[in-house]
């Protein structure tokens, strides 16, 4: 069972979730929270796998919600759903942690999809959000710093063929899709975006794409 957490500040859409959730075999509803503060004292007491995080929210807001529990919970994934894709929401939810945006008119077999990807360690991007970050790397891709320079600033370097897998990565591609793409075994992705983010030093793939979108790689 994926053991899940809902934060947000209102109670009748964390009850419709629950709701929703509920019809999911896989899937179990272990706490909800109304606020940040109590998200991460939830986090603490019950140990989700997934949690659901507002953005907007009193007391402590999603962001700052999202960077102490995965900092102090790093096993644990969070998925920012939210009512807001404006640009300054999107890579502030990212850079904090998550591994998954999504709005909340997101259909629910979606949603539940988001959760399972998010278990398994995996991104998972709302179709207007990943336009953003596509697009965004693709304005860095003219920055001055170039690709070589950037890799060379790591202690050490990526492989070509992890950077193909990197780039990849970074448009929001599934191990399943980047094997497909690149006719190797998921298993060998799977391999391949480990040691990425080792030398990235970063936890997770939304992570290593902002760590590559920032050191010029992608």
């Amino acid at each position: 069972m994926i053991r899940v957490l809902l934060v947000d500040d209102q109670t009748l859409f964390r009850e419709g979730l629950r709701t929703l959730l509920d019809l999911q075999a896989d899937i179990e509803v272990v706490g909800e929270a109304k606020d940040g503060r109590e998200a991460i004292e939830a986090v603490a007491r019950v140990v989700p796998d997934v949690v659901l995080m507002d953005m907007q929210m009193p007391v402590l807001d999603g962001v700052a919600a999202t960077r102490d529990i995965r900092a102090d919970h790093p096993n644990t994934q969070v998925i920012v759903l939210t009512t807001f894709d404006d640009d300054e929401y999107v890579f502030e939810g990212l850079r904090a942690g998550a591994v998954g945006y999504l709005l909340k008119d997101v259909a629910s077999d979606r949603l539940a999809e988001a959760i399972r990807s998010a278990a398994r360690g995996e991104s998972f991007l709302e179709p207007s959000v990943a336009a953003k970050v596509v697009a965004e790397f693709a304005r860095l891709a003219d920055a001055p710093h170039g690709r070589e320079r950037a890799n060379y600033t790591l202690i050490e370097p990526l492989s070509d063929r992890e950077l193909e897998i990197l780039h990849l990565v970074a448009t929001g591609e599934s191990n399943k899709e980047i094997a497909a793409t690149l006719f190797i075994t998921e298993g060998t992705v799977k391999n391949h975006v480990t040691n990425i983010l080792g030398k990235l030093g970063v936890r997770d793939r939304i992570q290593a794409a902002l760590k590559a979108k920032e050191l010029g790689l992608v």
